[in-house]
């Protein structure tokens, strides 16, 4: 791997810390030759700490290590992007990220719609005649009628996603697979989970192989 530490004229190129899995990024950090060096060697992200003016591994004090996973050069040479696996929490300030961030796994829309469901289950939660108009939703109907009927439409939207899938329609398939995610989303929020624990499920299976 090629890098340019000389392109700053101060020997230092900036890292980018991401983790491996949910692809938040944790950190920025910098390295020099010598730091780079020292993170093959130990599988432990070591920058070159301007502050203390040496190498620092980091957890080197609390223990939360960057295990290494993969390391990527940028198309100029000149910034580094390190996939770990992190073990404890990256900032000195006890969080997940130095944002302030937690480090969920983050699935774009499909999150943002997990959480609007959420929402949605705990507006169910209060009694009907005290919830405000404009918290009705078909979403919090649903979970007022309970288990079994968010079952059946899991159950409905899967039937008629197979019949859409055995002909040539692909809007209409699609939009069935849009509604049979959608209500099965429900169905895991109305047992409390989540996608990330299907995810969970799915990589230890894959892992087995």
């Amino acid at each position: 791997m090629e890098i340019d530490f000389n392109k700053n004229n101060d020997g230092l190129v900036p890292v980018i810390i991401q983790d491996n899995y949910t692809k938040n990024v944790l950190m920025l950090g910098y390295m020099n030759e010598e730091a780079f060096l020292k993170t093959n060697e130990i599988n432990k992200v070591t920058f070159y700490s301007r502050s203390k003016n040496r190498l620092w591994t980091k957890g080197e004090e609390s223990g939360n290590f960057l295990e290494v996973v993969n390391i990527k050069n940028d198309c100029d040479n000149d910034t580094l992007l390190i996939s770990v696996i992190p073990h404890g929490p990256t900032c000195h300030k006890g969080t997940d990220t130095c944002w302030g961030e937690n480090n969920d796994q983050n699935f774009g829309f499909l999150s943002e719609l997990e959480g609007i469901i959420e929402d949605r289950k705990k507006k169910s939660e209060i009694a009907p005649e005290l919830r405000a108009k404009e918290d009705a939703s078909y979403v919090v109907s649903l979970f007022d009628d309970g288990m079994n009927k968010i079952a059946q439409k899991v159950g409905e939207e899967a039937i008629e996603t197979v019949i859409e899938a055995k002909d040539d329609n692909d809007d209409l398939f699609l939009n069935e697979s849009a509604d049979l995610l959608f209500h099965y989303m429900i169905l895991l929020k109305a047992k409390g989970f989540g996608l990330s624990n299907i995810v969970d499920v799915l990589e230890k299976r894959h892992a087995k192989k």
